[in-house]
C-alpha cells in the first residue's frame, strides 16, 4: 500500500503564457503557449511525491467528463493508486484557467466542480489506515469536507498511529480559522503559504508570530511557504528555523506550494530531521518554477538531492 495518502482536491488545469492583460470584450489576443495540465494540491503533491519515489495514493472526486479521464490518465501514468478516486455522475471535474504572467505570478479563474462534493462519505478510510502519513490538501476549497469532517478525519488517522499532514487553499468565502481551527490539534505538520496563514491570524504580520499564534491553536510543527523568501519553520519545542529560497531562473510559479509540500513529506517518509525536510521541500519547490506546469519541473530523489547539494556548495563558496 501507498506510504503516502493524498485527500483533497483535483483540478485540470488549463495554462496559457504570458498572460499580462485580457483582450477587450468580443475580442481576441494570442498567447505564447496554451496547455492541459493536472492541477489541484492533493494532485499536484501526489504526483510530487510519485516523481520523488515516494509510493502514494490519491483520494478525491472528479466528474464523468474528459477532465476526469485526463486526471484518472495522469495519475496512473505515474503509478499512483487511484482506488479511492470517486466520479461524480452530476458534477463536472474540477478546472482552472491559470494566466501565467510574464514575470511567472500566476491569476486564476476557478470552478469548484466535483471538489464541492467530496465529502466524508467518498474517503475509504481502510485506504488511508493502510499508509504511514495522511496529508489532506486543499483545505478550504472542499465545502462538503471542511470544518469538521477533516477534523474528524484527522483525528482518526493520528488515533490509527499515523502522521498528518494539513495544507490550505486561498478562501474566497472568507471563512478561515473557523474551518481550520478544529484540525489543528489533529494536525502534525501544518504547511500553509504565508498569505494563507495570515488571512488565519488577523492582525498578525510577523511569520513568526503567526507560525506561534497557529502552534498555539494545536497544530505540531508549522512551516510556512513564503516563495521567494523561503521557508519558516517551528518545531514542536518551539525553536524557529529560517531557510532561504533556492534562486532559479523562474518559469511558472504554478503549484511551487505544492512541490513544497511534496518534498516535505518525501524527507518526512525517509525519515529525515525538520531542516533537511524543509532543505529539500525548497529545493523540489525551486525545480518546479523552472518548468511551466504545476508538477513537470519536479525532479526525481536523486537529481534533486544532487541539485540541492551543488547550491548548498556554491553558497558556502560564496559566504566570507
Amino acid at each position: 500500500m501507498a506510504e503516502v495518502t493524498c485527500v483533497g482536491v483535483l483540478t485540470a488545469d488549463v495554462v496559457g503564457k504570458p498572460i499580462d492583460s485580457l483582450p477587450g470584450r468580443g475580442l481576441l489576443a494570442l498567447v505564447e503557449r496554451m496547455e492541459l495540465h493536472v492541477g489541484g494540491c492533493a494532485a499536484n503533491t501526489g504526483i510530487g511525491l510519485a516523481k520523488l519515489g515516494v509510493s502514494t495514493a490519491i483520494i478525491g472526486k472528479v466528474g464523468r467528463d474528459g477532465f476526469g479521464d485526463f486526471l484518472a490518465s495522469e495519475f496512473a501514468r505515474f503509478g499512483i493508486e487511484v482506488g479511492g478516486l470517486a466520479r461524480d455522475e452530476r458534477a463536472a471535474t474540477s478546472a482552472t484557467m491559470v494566466l501565467v504572467h510574464g514575470d511567472g505570478e500566476r491569476s486564476f479563474l476557478h470552478h469548484l466542480g466535483a471538489n464541492a462534493t467530496l465529502c466524508a462519505a467518498d474517503v475509504d478510510f481502510a485506504r488511508v489506515r493502510a499508509s504511514k502519513i495522511l496529508h489532506v490538501a486543499g483545505a478550504l476549497l472542499m465545502p462538503a469536507m471542511d470544518g469538521e469532517p477533516t477534523a474528524n478525519l484527522l483525528r482518526e488517522a493520528k488515533a490509527a498511529g499515523l502522521t498528518t499532514a494539513l495544507d490550505t487553499a486561498w478562501d474566497a468565502t472568507g471563512g478561515w480559522m473557523q474551518k481550520i481551527g478544529p484540525c489543528l490539534p489533529y494536525v502534525d505538520y501544518f504547511l500553509p503559504s504565508l498569505e494563507e496563514a495570515r488571512m488565519l491570524t488577523p492582525g498578525y504580520r510577523d511569520p513568526e508570530a503567526i507560525a506561534r499564534f497557529l502552534q498555539d491553536a494545536g497544530a505540531g510543527v508549522v512551516a510556512l511557504k513564503m516563495g521567494e523568501a523561503g521557508a519558516l519553520a517551528l518545531d514542536r519545542d518551539g525553536a524557529l528555523l529560517r531557510v532561504p529560497a533556492l534562486p532559479v531562473n523562474a518559469v511558472d510559479a504554478l503549484g511551487a506550494g505544492d512541490a513544497f509540500v511534496a518534498g516535505f513529506l518525501a524527507a518526512l517518509a525517509r525519515g529525515q530531521d525538520l531542516e533537511a525536510c524543509v532543505r529539500f521541500a525548497c529545493a523540489v519547490g525551486a525545480c518546479c518554477v523552472t518548468a511551466l506546469g504545476a508538477t513537470t519541473g519536479v525532479r526525481d530523489y536523486e537529481q534533486t538531492r544532487a541539485f540541492l547539494a551543488a547550491h548548498m556548495d556554491s553558497s558556502a563558496q560564496a559566504e566570507p
